[in-house]
């Protein structure tokens, strides 16, 4: 098996949200390199689906892009925070939903060739309504649409982000499974806020 031994380590930068270190590696064959890793807490998000197969997701700028884009709602992990903790919170906080119901759909390495960040991604149902309550600073637009619709989106490269594409098309595959009634539903086309 192939791994790389850490023979010296250098932090270069402590942030809110993540930090960077450069590491010294032995490699395999007794040659050394240089690796550059961001250290990030991780993360949790979650696709809230309702009876009608609506898919309830948010838009907001993302300055790396300078861009709006539309994603499901995620959020990072506090210290030491359970990501199902995380996944319902950002839910009510990002959409004002609750959800009856919040099953396990992925586990993902988002970068895995320079960060160690991990999204774990839940789909959310038996949702009810309530008040959106977002972080300071955080400027979002709720928005909802069928579920195939948006998976026709990502089809025509209208959504780029990957945590979305993934959460959503795992979503479809497991509501085929556990709940065909809401797929065969279709959705109704009712944007909110926007």
């Amino acid at each position: 098996m192939f791994t790389e031994e850490t023979i010296d380590k250098t932090i270069h930068f402590e942030g809110r949200v993540f930090t960077i270190e450069e590491h010294t590696v032995r490699l395999h064959d007794g040659q050394r390199a240089r690796r550059e890793i961001v250290r990030h807490p991780g993360g949790a998000c979650v696709v809230p689906v309702d009876a009608d197969g609506n898919v309830h997701m948010v838009q907001q700028f993302r300055k790396p892009y300078d861009m709006m884009l539309l994603e499901i709602p995620a959020g990072k992990l506090e210290p030491g925070e359970d990501p199902l903790v995380c996944a319902i919170r950002e839910l009510g906080e990002e959409t004002g939903f609750t959800a009856n119901n919040v099953e396990w759909l992925a586990t993902v390495y988002p970068s895995p060739g320079y960060c160690d960040e991990t999204l774990t991604i839940y789909i959310a149902t038996g949702l009810t309504s309530g008040d959106v309550n977002p972080d300071e600073g955080e400027f979002l637009s709720n928005r909802s649409l069928p579920l195939n619709e948006a998976l026709e989106m990502i089809d025509r490269g209208l959504i780029r982000d990957a945590k979305t594409q993934i959460g959503l098309l795992r979503a479809e595959r497991w509501l085929r499974v556990h709940m065909p009634d809401i797929m065969q539903a279709g959705g109704s086309n009712n944007d909110i806020n926007g």
